[in-house]
């Protein structure tokens, strides 16, 4: 039998990139995905295919980190041998507006999944691996610089708070009771998938729409804030990399070079051939209550033990999302220049209509 795995926040970036390495690599794959009145399977659309066809290996799953028996359920039903919990409130500025609900998703939705997959394992007598997204905000403004595995902690978010607690909760669960789990310490990581409300794609995105007379100014907040970027593609292969190994353990993932949003403003706009100071202004609403001004990555241990390293190079990162968001922007304009809406389109998702009408068809136990 191919292997299963299980992701929490398949329908995000991360998600989606992964989802589409473990299909790859002969995995059969489940997901889970929140229920609302409004789709959010665009990434992972064309990974789907019909939950009746028999040879289907992406099935999706209604649940919530905070349904504690629902996630008993899914984790029955799919029997997996990996399960990746990517799933979180997500947006470091937005958690200090919502900081209880940061915690809840993070904190205890994290112990949630640790405890149904300890009691699966327990009840089944079979192994499960577990990989924790952690975050490089957990060591927030510490003064080491690179970070490594062993870099003290010093969060700066309700955000970074909530990880740094999961990710303790993650070491306990392996030490106590002998789960295989894995802290992934990612540094962070872009691409043309990534949301609209992260710094990186707000620029893409803006830039692309003003090259094309679409929009002409971008509000940003701290220009000064240095970050080690890469390509979500190439970290979800750790991800995947750590589950493999013999041991469980913690590993940071990043690709050690540190840039600022001044600088990732020069690549885009330059590429595009404009000046960013001409469109940009600085709006004290983004910036946070307490900044994190430098994170950049030692992975010299993932680079020993898993054989991993990032292929894309920051210049090529930003090219790579300045292309994806151009044809975008070229698609807007041409709806907007026919008088046509170039929003929502009224179209359902396959992908979710298909558990919306019949979940048990979703279930490959």
């Amino acid at each position: 039998m191919n292997k299963r795995a299980l992701i929490t926040g398949i329908t995000g970036q991360d998600g989606s990139y992964l989802c589409e390495l473990l299909l790859a690599k002969g995995y059969d794959v489940h997901g889970i995905i929140r229920r609302s009145s409004t789709f959010g399977t665009q990434r992972i659309e064309h990974l789907y295919t019909d939950a009746h066809d028999p040879n289907a290996r992406l099935r999706l799953h209604y649940g919530d980190l905070l349904d504690a028996s629902g996630l008993r359920h899914v984790i029955s039903a799919c029997q997996p041998d990996e399960v990746y919990n990517l799933g979180a409130q997500s947006h470091v500025r937005t958690s200090f507006d919502q900081p209880t609900y940061t915690a809840e998703t993070i904190a205890i939705g994290t112990l949630n999944l640790l405890e149904a997959v300890r009691d699966y394992r327990d009840s089944m007598g079979r192994e499960v691996r577990l990989y924790q997204a952690s975050s490089s905000e957990m060591f927030g403004n510490a003064r080491e610089v690179p970070q490594s595995e062993s870099t003290r902690f010093y969060p700066r978010s309700p955000y970074a708070c909530a990880k740094v607690h999961a990710f303790y909760q993650t070491v306990n669960h392996r030490e106590a009771y002998k789960l295989f789990a894995c802290n992934g310490i990612l540094f962070n990581h872009e691409s043309p998938r990534r949301g609209e409300t992260f710094v990186t794609r707000k620029i893409t995105r803006a830039a692309t729409r003003i090259k094309k007379g679409l929009q002409k100014r971008l509000y940003l907040g701290n220009l000064d804030a240095r970050r080690d970027w890469g390509f979500a593609g190439d970290y979800v292969e750790a991800m995947w990399s750590m589950l493999q190994q013999p041991e469980p353990d913690d590993y940071v993932i990043a690709g050690g070079e540190s840039h600022s949003v001044r600088e990732f403003l020069d690549g885009t706009f330059e590429y595009l051939d404009l000046d960013w100071r001409d469109h940009v202004e600085i709006d004290g609403r983004y910036f946070r209550p307490t900044e994190v001004n430098v994170l950049c990555g030692d992975a010299s241990k993932a680079r020993h033990l898993l054989g991993w390293q990032p292929r894309v190079s920051f210049r090529e990162l930003v090219r790579m999302m300045v292309d994806s968001d151009m044809a975008m922007a070229e698609r807007e304009r041409t709806l907007t220049e026919a008088g046509l809406s170039a929003g929502w389109n009224g179209e359902s998702s396959n992908a979710e209509m298909a558990i919306d009408n019949s979940r048990s068809v979703s279930i490959d136990a």
